[in-house]
Formats: C-alpha cells, sequence, structure tokens
C-alpha cells in the first residue's frame, strides 16, 4: 500500500490502463499540455504523447461525439470534462448515441467507453458549477454510473471502468481530490456494481455515495459516542446498484438513512429509499429517512452555500430520529 491523493490513484489508473491497452487513450479539455483542470493527467502527455493524450476545443458535445466514434471502431477513449456541469452540453452524444447504440445496432455496434470528471459542489464556484447530476445520468439505460469516494476506490474502478464494454459515467467529487488514503500497488481492479461497508455497526444504516460517504464515517463516530453503533454502506456504483449489500445492513440495523449532496427530488437517495421499501419493508422499524442538498440552486457566498448542502450534524440527527433517539 501506499499512500496517494485521490487526483493520484486516478493517474495511477489512467496510466496503467494506458500501458496495458494501446487502445486507450484520453481526450479532453486542457488534459495534455496544462495536465489537467485539477491535474489528473500529470505527466501522462509525456508518457504516452499527442496521439493518445489529446486536447480538444471548448466543445463538450464535438469531443464527445468523437469519443462515442472512436469507440464503436474499436478504440476505448477515456472522455474527461473540466466538470460534469459542461456535460450537459453533450447529453445528446451520452445519452442518444453511447447509451443506445448497442441496442439501436442490434448488437453490431457498442460503446466501450469512460466519460469521467469532476462532479459536485465544489467550493464557492456558484449555481452554474456546483450540480450532483448522477440521477439525471442512472436514469438512463446502457449507463454505468460509478462514484468512487476515496483514492483506493477511485484507483480500482476507473481500472474497471476502462476495461468495462459499456459506456461509464464516472464522476469524481471535486472537494476529495486533494484527500489521501492507502492505495494498493499493481493490478488493482473493484468490480462495477459492488457496495462496500466503510463501517459495520448494529442500530442504523447510513448509505452514502461521494463525497457524503465520509461526512456518513465522520456522522457515525458522532453517534457512537452517543450509543448508536451506525453501519455505512458506501454503494461505489450507483448504476448497477448493489441492492442485496444495502438490504442485508437495513435487515440487521432495521433503521436506515440515505445521504446524498444532490437535491431531494427525484434523486439518487429517492430510489434508494424506494428499492428498501419494497423490499425490507417488515424490517423497518421506522420509515426511511432522506437527507439531501436544499432544492435551490447552489449560493455563492461561503456561508450560504454551507447551508445549502447536507451537514454530519444533519446526518447525526436523522439518525437518531430513524433509532427513536431525537
Amino acid at each position: 500500500m501506499n499512500k496517494v491523493t485521490y487526483r493520484e490513484a486516478l493517474n495511477q489508473a489512467m496510466a496503467e490502463e494506458m500501458t496495458r491497452d494501446d487502445r486507450v487513450f484520453l481526450m479532453g479539455e486542457e488534459v495534455a499540455e496544462y495536465n489537467g483542470a485539477y491535474k489528473v493527467s500529470q505527466g501522462l502527455l509525456e508518457k504516452f504523447g499527442p496521439k493518445r493524450v489529446i486536447d480538444t476545443p471548448i466543445t463538450e458535445l464535438g469531443f464527445a461525439g468523437l469519443g462515442v466514434g472512436a469507440s464503436m471502431t474499436g478504440l476505448r477513449p477515456v472522455i474527461e470534462f473540466m466538470t460534469w456541469n459542461f456535460a450537459i452540453l453533450a447529453l445528446d452524444q451520452i445519452v442518444n448515441a453511447a447509451a443506445k447504440m448497442k441496442y439501436m445496432s442490434g448488437g453490431q455496434y457498442s460503446c466501450p467507453m469512460v466519460f469521467r470528471g469532476a462532479g459536485g459542489s465544489a467550493a464557492r464556484v456558484g449555481a452554474q458549477h456546483s450540480q450532483s447530476l448522477e440521477n439525471w445520468m442512472a436514469n438512463v439505460p446502457g449507463l454505468k454510473v460509478v462514484m468512487p469516494s476515496n483514492p483506493a476506490d477511485a484507483k480500482g474502478l476507473l481500472k474497471a471502468s476502462i476495461r468495462d464494454n459499456d459506456t461509464v459515467i464516472f464522476i469524481e467529487n471535486e472537494i476529495n481530490y486533494g484527500d489521501v488514503g492507502p492505495v494498493p500497488e499493481g493490478d488493482y481492479i473493484i468490480p462495477l456494481g459492488k457496495a462496500d461497508i466503510k463501517r459495520a455497526g448494529t442500530d442504523v444504516t447510513i448509505v452514502a455515495h461521494s463525497r457524503m460517504t465520509g461526512f456518513a464515517l465522520e456522522a457515525a463516530k458522532v453517534l457512537a459516542e452517543q450509543g448508536i453503533e451506525a453501519e455505512v454502506v458506501d454503494p461505489r456504483t450507483i448504476r448497477p446498484l448493489d441492492e442485496d449489500t444495502i438490504i442485508a445492513s437495513v435487515v440487521k440495523t432495521n433503521c436506515a438513512v440515505v445521504v446524498e449532496e444532490g437535491w431531494r427530488f427525484a434523486g439518487i437517495g429517492a430510489e434508494i429509499s424506494a428499492r428498501i421499501m419494497e423490499r425490507a419493508f417488515d424490517d423497518l422499524d421506522s420509515p426511511v429517512i432522506r437527507v439531501t442538498g436544499k432544492d435551490v440552486p447552489m449560493p455563492y457566498a461561503a456561508n450560504l452555500e454551507l447551508m445549502a448542502l447536507p451537514s454530519v450534524a444533519d446526518i447525526v440527527e436523522a439518525a437518531r430520529v430513524a433509532c427513536g433517539r431525537a
């Protein structure tokens, strides 16, 4: 194990997969000469050259389409969006081309590719750069949606995503890029569709993904001081969702809290809550409680931004209510 940052873990994953398979290439805004907007692609241009690390104009729809075409002809593109907020411009290629290609061609073509980049609230970048859009992507058949919460998961899941034969949406939380953690060396792969229990507990299940996993773990520490042992489940892959691990945890604890940074209406938390109540209703001692971002555009002011996002205190309060300890 080596301790590296989240961004370095992503860099390792891409470098290893590009070395392993010469069909893999990286394309996006500032990924080459500038080493990536968040320095995730540091050093890749020098190692692999301009044919495999390709700077693009500010044309998300255009280079997403180039990636789709390349994947149809046998290459394995990794398309970086500087932020998933900008990927809105490329939704036609993501949703109408990449996601549907295998179905509409009767299996004659597929799009084995990764769309990746920063998502979530960042810090004081305003309403147009602070959105959690994973529920949009997870709504589309044909797309897999992956959201790692720590450096080890970032490496293992990105390597698996690059090797996957379907289109993968890989969303990295911007705030997590500087996080440091142990990462296995070598060919470390985490299968897609497999959740991870980040902390074992007996009293309440907290399901949280991406940056909110860290918040849930902090909340679990506070709850433990109050005599409540929380089990923290990180789905890691939003689609396909590992329902079995989540349901097994709820059956054990009989209480559930679902946490997400995104908006409440039609969010990932709503989907997970529905599945818990469909499969584990008789095991619940209380309704599933959701902790989400406020249903407003993200404010720019730092104090208002904090109010708009879920907090550790919000998760603690929700868990106490779920356990009947409010």
